[in-house]
């Protein structure tokens, strides 16, 4: 019998369908049965964690909190968090729980050093509130690799993009994406992390490897939210299609 996985969601709804989405396409099942069963909090009442680690906002915690213990209660045996800003609060939620709870920023790195071992620095496209905590780095820098960010204007940019798409734009210019890759390209850094689910969003939209492809220099994507798919689905005891 497999495990019961339970979503702390709403950072942004869409970015959680996303994630969903993605689950089930990539499980390996004949029938509704052999899916994995899936609890969903979209808990659209968790401040906005940018702004709070900017200095602006409300303080997510207690909303997060709210969420991981209500799922665990509703029978969750493991979580994940479809928000990487939000893994700043990774260690204090995970305190107030009894299950499981699978660190998406973690098993991102995990991902990158056993598939790219050679890789000591890494471009990073993320939120403002994620570049400024540092979550990535903590990570990384155990490792020995070096987190690099965008230039001040093209994050601006990216910050743009991420908040079109939580806004609901039908219209998503992503000009700011590949100026991006551009700049890590001319540092060196062939391996780039979309650290903000709502970049995985726009991944999703556009393929953002395959339109790479024909560029001179291999330029590697690691979408966050792919990687926590992949791990979720193991855990919960299935398989990757």
């Amino acid at each position: 019998m497999s495990k019961i996985l339970g979503i702390i969601g709403g950072m942004g709804p869409l970015a959680t369908v996303n994630l969903f989405n993605k689950i089930v396409i990539n499980t390996d099942a004949q029938n509704d049965q052999e899916h994995i069963h899936m609890l969903v909090d979209n808990n659209i009442n968790i401040p906005d964690r940018t702004a709070f680690l900017l200095g602006t906002g409300e303080d997510p915690t207690e909303e997060l909190i709210k969420s991981a213990v209500r799922l665990e209660k509703a029978g969750a045996d493991f979580l994940i968090m479809p928000c990487n800003t939000a893994h700043h609060f990774y260690e204090v939620i995970k305190e107030k729980i009894n299950i499981d709870f699978l660190n998406m920023i973690e098993e991102t790195v995990k991902f990158i050093q056993t598939n790219h071992p050679n890789d000591k620095k890494i471009g990073l496209l993320s939120t403002d509130g994620t570049l400024k905590a540092k979550i990535y780095d903590l990570y990384f820098n155990k490792r020995d690799i070096r987190v690099m960010s965008p230039k001040k204007e093209t994050q601006e940019s990216i910050m743009d993009i991420i908040y079109g798409i939580k806004a609901g734009e039908k219209e998503v210019k992503i000009d700011a994406i590949y100026d991006a890759i551009k700049e890590f390209g001319a540092r060196g850094i062939r391996v780039i992390v979309l650290g903000c689910t709502e970049l995985s969003v726009v991944n999703e939209m556009f393929k953002l490897e395959k339109s790479l492809a024909d560029t001179e220099n291999t330029v590697h994507i690691v979408d966050a939210v792919d990687v926590i798919v992949r791990r979720a689905i193991e855990f919960a005891g299935k398989k990757v299609l």
